[in-house]
């Protein structure tokens, strides 16, 4: 099974410029391919490949003798991901690709030839670079990437096959279903609620007043990329914080459970609330689903997502009732069929696990809610649909 670890590294000074080197040589091929790609396109309406493109590196090496000086198979590896890159953009899974700046972060990967010991990490052309190992690697490396963040900060993603076969998934044990908001982070079926720890809003006050600092900055001195230097800190300091938090939240779900269940979100669309956006893009609701997902399927575990129509917080977990309509203010309300008094957040919870065992044992994964269906006036049930499991068979005309 591949498995990744991200570790820091330290190069020194003469280190750091060879690695500076790599940078721009991998980000300018990618850039003249990129350019070269669109340029045919535009001409013949064609496009290009990766490994089409890959064979131009010993001509670009001929004209541009300082490509030379990078390991050749990052250079590959540029042409390949570019390849790649467009491939999920035909197939829909991310944008166009971009052209990369040497402003913010760097990467490059080595496909091959990387050394992993307990202290270093021996890059080819580069040499043995100090790095922290905080967890044992065994198995063979497949590839280590190395980056830069805005912070002058060093790390590698070493990605390797621990020689394990990956977990069945099984759906025999606890479910808990989560319901994701704003005040508070993450509501779970069985009534516990995680606050919002509001990250940004903690460290908003220093980021202003650093990015004040900034702003008064003349462009191009060294005073301003210190400034620079003082807001990307503040900015790593509010990714880290949010990361550890969404890391411990989600593991301690997995652990304590067999079966994940969440809605599916359209982070995106509910960003266009410009009241809300600013809340919405600290919290990290993707970030925290993906957590889930890798950490569930490498355990065994089930990861269920449901999908985002479902009416989760309108319909009665107890008798199904399905009320018009529930603005968001409402956070507490009482069912008008059997009387049930509901919290609307762990309401939601309990019908998100619900809906997610019936979509695992019914196979088929078909949405229990139709657009066609609609209850009676008078109570009165025509058809049947089941909605739950472990629940009676209750219909709707």
């Amino acid at each position: 099974m591949l498995r990744v670890v991200k570790v820091r590294l330290y190069p020194n000074s003469q280190q750091q410029q060879l690695l500076a080197q790599a940078f721009g040589s991998c980000r300018w091929l990618w850039n003249y391919c990129l350019n070269l790609i669109n340029q045919t396109y535009k001409e013949t309406g064609k496009g290009l490949s990766g490994y089409e493109v890959k064979k131009i590196i010993p001509q670009l090496k001929k004209e541009y003798e300082w490509l030379s000086l990078t390991y050749s198979q990052c250079l590959q590896q540029v042409c390949l991901n570019l390849g790649v890159a467009f491939n999920n953009f035909f197939e829909k899974r991310a944008k166009y690709p971009r052209f990369k700046s040497k402003h913010g972060k760097q990467s490059i990967q080595y496909p091959q030839n990387v050394k992993v010991a307990d202290s270093y990490v021996s890059l080819p052309k580069i040499g043995d670079v100090s790095a922290i190992i905080h967890r044992p690697i065994e198995g063979k490396v497949k590839t280590v990437t190395i980056s830069k963040n805005c912070y002058n900060q060093y790390f590698a993603a070493i990605l390797f096959d621990d020689g394990q076969d990956k977990p069945l998934s099984n759906a025999e044990g606890k479910a808990i279903g989560i319901d994701l908001g704003l005040t508070h982070f993450a509501i779970t079926s069985n009534g516990s609620k995680f606050d919002n720890p509001r990250i940004i809003t903690k460290h908003e006050k220093n980021l202003k007043l650093k990015q004040q600092q900034l702003s008064r900055k003349q462009k191009g001195s060294k005073n301003r990329i210190k400034s620079r230097k003082k807001v990307a800190r503040v900015h790593r300091k509010i990714a880290n914080c949010r990361e550890d938090f969404l890391h411990k939240l989600s593991r301690r779900i997995v652990n304590e459970n067999q079966v994940v269940v969440v809605e599916n979100l359209n982070v995106l669309g509910m960003m266009q609330n410009h009241k809300l956006a600013k809340s919405i893009h600290q919290v990290g609701w993707g970030m925290f689903c993906t957590m889930l997902k890798y950490k569930a399927e490498a355990e065994g575990k089930v990861y269920q997502e449901v999908d985002r129509f479902f009416p989760s917080s309108k319909t009665c977990h107890v008798c199904l009732n399905q009320v018009g309509s529930l603005p968001l203010d409402i956070r507490n309300w009482t069912c008008e069929s059997c009387q049930t008094k509901h919290d609307r957040d762990i309401n939601a919870a309990i019908n998100l696990r619900n809906e997610g065992l019936r979509i695992l044992t019914s196979g088929t994964g078909d949405k229990a809610c139709c657009p066609d269906v609609r209850r009676s006036r008078g109570g009165r049930k025509k058809s049947t649909t089941a909605l739950s499991v472990g629940q009676e068979a209750h219909t709707y005309p």
